[in-house]
């Protein structure tokens, strides 16, 4: 069966795609408003992705690969998690992307997480990228 659903979520920042993009990209920015996840990658296409932390007291080895990037555009990326509780194979992993869309001194950004195998999950992934998207737009306009 494919897993063709789709977690989507956007937020408008009150900040121009450059400062975004830096947010997006900054391991010690990232950290503030991931769920204080770790993240190491040099943001070089096919390199690896690692997200590490403590998630409601167990730890986490998620990781990825670096698929696309257009820096203040476009930011693409596989991404399993080890909470998933699904094996660490091809078809577990989602793609996700960050697009950035530039509105004057306001950027549109969007999160879209593919893969998902239920309408169920999408929601749930939605909604927890709701929450990261809201603290990133909190830090970037604070």
């Amino acid at each position: 069966m494919d897993k063709v659903y789709k977690a989507r979520a956007a937020t408008i920042i009150d900040a121009p795609a450059s400062k975004v993009w830096e947010v997006l990209t900054r391991p010690e920015l990232i950290q503030q408003y991931m769920f204080g996840t770790q993240v190491t990658t040099d943001w070089q296409v096919g390199s690896p992705i690692t997200y590490s932390g403590t998630w409601q007291g167990k730890l986490y080895q998620d990781k990825g690969v670096v698929l696309r990037v257009e820096p203040d555009k476009l930011l693409v990326s596989t991404f399993w998690s080890s909470l998933s509780g699904l094996p660490d194979l091809p078809e577990n992993y989602n793609t996700v992307r960050y697009e950035l869309e530039p509105d004057g001194d306001r950027t549109m950004l969007t999160v879209v997480q593919d893969n998902n195998a239920t309408p169920e999950d999408a929601d749930h992934s939605a909604q927890n990228w709701s929450t990261v998207l809201d603290g990133l737009k909190k830090l970037l306009e604070e």
